[in-house]
């Protein structure tokens, strides 16, 4: 079955990016010129996906604005003759068919995609991370629909962390299937120590089923005392219906502050209208720095 459906959870309340998330979203947060969930709508229409459904919290009404026209600035760049920022602005608002959901209470992640069931109704659907932007030639989102293609199961966005990090991600167990793509035969989120099951980790990109959500419904809270989404897939992974991709692919964490800061400036060197000068600037800053 093609995969057209795709589900952004951006409800977070942003508290370690605070106070700057005090009254924008985390998910607007420029890199450069664009707000950082631009990059991840424009991954997913890169990957052939045409309807999208952004799960949103209170407070992040900019979200939809961002994604809708604004006839005012369409107005003055039409007088001014910008025709390039025009039709960039109507590009956006033409991206995708874009949708949005509210998750009432901030139960965690599992609990926000479980707030997609009737949106994605029996398609398969590809989960990007809000707080993830993930850069590189070949979309992630691309990715793991060509694995779910060629396997016919679930898939898991997976990279290696770091020792030190496991902790505060989820952990999984994977057997070599071919090249890049993993049989995963179970997971934890957040392990402690000597819980881990190797380094391998979803860092912010899945496709799931419609069979997630009669797990998802029967899913106690876990880590964090919130619905983890870890928790009702390890239940697939057990029943050897998951299978896990090691992206290729630049991640940023915009959820905290050097994750944030990572993105801008990696963003603005390969920027092409200021790349060059950027560069230029961060050589001579480098200079005198100890």
């Amino acid at each position: 079955m093609q995969v057209t459906k795709a589900v952004i959870p951006a409800a977070g309340l942003g508290t370690r990016v605070l106070p700057a998330t005090k009254v924008m979203p985390k998910e607007m947060l420029p890199l450069v010129d664009k707000p950082a969930i631009q990059y991840i709508v424009e991954e997913a229409v890169a990957a052939g996906i045409t309807d999208i459904l952004i799960i949103l919290g209170r407070g992040k009404n900019l979200i939809e604005d961002h994604f809708d026209r604004s006839p005012e600035i369409e107005e003055a760049l039409s007088k001014k003759e910008r025709t390039d920022s025009l039709n960039e602005c109507l590009g956006i608002a033409n991206l995708a068919n874009i949708f949005y959901v509210r998750q009432q209470e901030p139960k965690g992640l599992g609990h926000a995609v479980l707030c997609a069931k009737q949106f994605t109704g029996n398609d398969p659907f590809v989960v990007l991370y809000g707080d993830d932007v993930i850069i590189g030639e070949d979309p992630v989102a691309g990715q793991l629909v060509r694995a779910y293609e060629k396997f016919g199961k679930p898939v898991a966005g997976i990279n290696k962390v770091q020792q030190k990090d496991i902790s505060k991600y989820s952990s999984l167990k994977v057997e070599p299937l071919t090249e890049n793509i993993y049989n995963v035969t179970d997971m934890i989120e957040k392990p402690t120590a000597g819980k881990e099951f190797s380094l391998y980790s979803i860092l912010g990109r899945c496709l799931l089923t419609k069979d997630i959500y009669p797990l998802l419904e029967k899913t106690a809270p876990g880590a964090g005392n919130e619905i983890q989404l870890t928790d009702a897939m390890a239940v697939l992974a057990k029943e050897g219906q998951m299978i896990g991709v090691d992206f290729t692919g630049k991640r940023y964490d915009m959820g905290n502050k050097l994750g944030i800061m990572q993105a801008a400036v990696e963003t603005a060197v390969n920027h092409p209208e200021i790349g060059d000068a950027f560069k230029q600037y961060l050589v001579e800053y480098t200079r005198n720095l100890k």
